[in-house]
């Protein structure tokens, strides 16, 4: 397990991969209108499964939410 930021918030996650990362989070990869960040770079959807995390990355995750 490794600590990082994702969301903003200090994290301890066991994933070392976005993909991974999005599981564990209870994100579907396969969600349309859905966009990650790490280190503040854009990660293309075809790199999810194989860019890798560090420790110490910063990861946003970006999705469209119901309300108003």
């Amino acid at each position: 397990m490794t600590w990082m930021r994702v969301n903003g918030v200090e994290v301890e996650v066991a994933a070392t991969t976005v993909a991974e990362l999005l599981v564990t989070r209870g994100v579907d990869p396969a969600a349309r209108f859905l966009a990650i960040a790490v280190n503040g770079s854009v990660v293309r959807r075809g790199e999810w499964a194989s860019r890798e995390l560090s420790p110490g990355d910063t990861v946003e995750i970006v999705r469209p939410l119901q309300g108003g």
